[in-house]
């Protein structure tokens, strides 16, 4: 496999992949407007470095971001040498797992996203199946445990220095204000392989519920699962619970966690409310929890305050960017009543 990792073709691919995300530089301070003349002068020298067994990566730089709820996640940004060839192997390993990945995973997959996830929540719960068992995983990404996730690479794989490779990018420290820490358990959020290698560490979790016959929905390390009484409900919950200690060693949030019905369930900022319909009764439809919408006027309102030295076509594009963004997120929602309420509050925060 490590041949098509470094095949030409791939690795334009993948060059081409990390430019067009952009991103920020890592700790080298490289620029991905930078990395076609390094791989033009330094291909050659990588590859053979690879295949030799020395190659190198350099640190991760960590970056703290708000989660918007007061608390801040860290993310991992890998130098755009080592994002490039983690997309070429992301692209290679994708081969050998996206087409055996289950249906009811709907995160960072090809012709899947949040809409699908959340259309069908919607459906199992109004196919009646309104006891819902919410599991939160705490710090998924810091707690993925390097030999199940590495043991299942190889076993589709079956190659020994793309292995390597990975359990390289698994094992560099992260800098964090200035220093240097050892990474013996978790991934990066940020890097190019974390999102595939959270779906195949995943999968082994889908695959028990589909054994089950469950009805569930995964986005990333986001899962819930659709039953149709609480007894039902609590049952499922020990045995996943229990998968996911033995089996996976993943902890989960137990403050975060439990049953839960419809109008008390959140599903990827996504609530939701009877629909009060004739002919209805238990019907649920999507609304955009009060969460989300604060966010929203929080970094409109950001936008427009007159102390930021922005022109106004530079403070109008922003607002589109904001705006558009977040409708086309929440667009199965029930937001045309609140946006308009919300177009009243802008212009007024815009006089203010």
């Amino acid at each position: 496999m490590i041949e098509k990792v470094l095949h030409s073709k791939n690795l334009y691919k993948a060059s081409r992949k990390v430019v067009s995300n952009k991103g920020a530089a890592g700790i080298d301070g490289m620029q991905v407007g930078e990395l076609k003349s390094f791989i033009d002068n330094n291909r050659i020298p990588v590859i053979i470095s690879i295949l030799n067994g020395k190659y190198v990566p350099y640190a991760i730089r960590g970056v703290e971001i708000s989660k918007g709820n007061g608390k801040t996640r860290l993310l991992g940004v890998p130098t755009v040498v080592d994002r490039w060839l983690q997309q070429a192997v992301s692209q290679q390993l994708a081969t050998k797992f996206e087409l055996e990945f289950e249906e009811e995973s709907h995160g960072f997959r090809p012709e899947k996203n949040l809409h699908g996830a959340v259309k069908q929540g919607l459906k199992n719960i109004n196919d009646g199946y309104q006891d819902i068992v919410d599991i939160d995983l705490k710090g998924f990404f810091d707690e993925v445990q390097h030999y199940k996730l590495l043991q299942l690479i190889y076993n589709k794989a079956k190659c020994p220095a793309t292995l390597w490779l990975v359990r390289k990018w698994l094992r560099a420290p992260i800098q964090v204000n200035g220093r240097l820490h050892k990474r013996r358990k978790g991934m990066p959020q940020g890097s190019p392989l974390s999102p595939l290698l959270s779906n195949i560490l995943l999968d082994t979790l889908d695959k028990y519920l589909k054994s089950k016959g469950l009805k569930f929905v995964r986005y990333a390390d986001d899962f819930s699962i659709y039953t149709r009484s609480k007894v039902e409900a609590r049952k499922i919950g020990n045995e996943v619970y229990l998968f996911l200690k033995d089996k996976l060693d993943l902890p989960i949030n137990r403050e975060k966690s439990g049953i839960r019905r419809p109008n008390n369930f959140e599903l990827l900022g996504h609530s939701f409310v009877p629909t009060y319909k004739k002919g209805e009764k238990g019907k649920y439809q999507l609304v955009v929890k009060k969460g989300s919408w604060n966010n929203l006027k929080r970094k409109l309102k950001a936008i427009t305050r007159k102390t930021l030295p922005y022109s106004l076509e530079e403070r109008l594009q922003k607002l589109k960017e904001v705006w558009m963004g977040w409708v086309n997120n929440y667009r199965l929602a029930s937001i045309h009543a609140k946006l308009k309420q919300l177009d009243e509050w802008l212009r007024n925060a815009k006089h203010s």
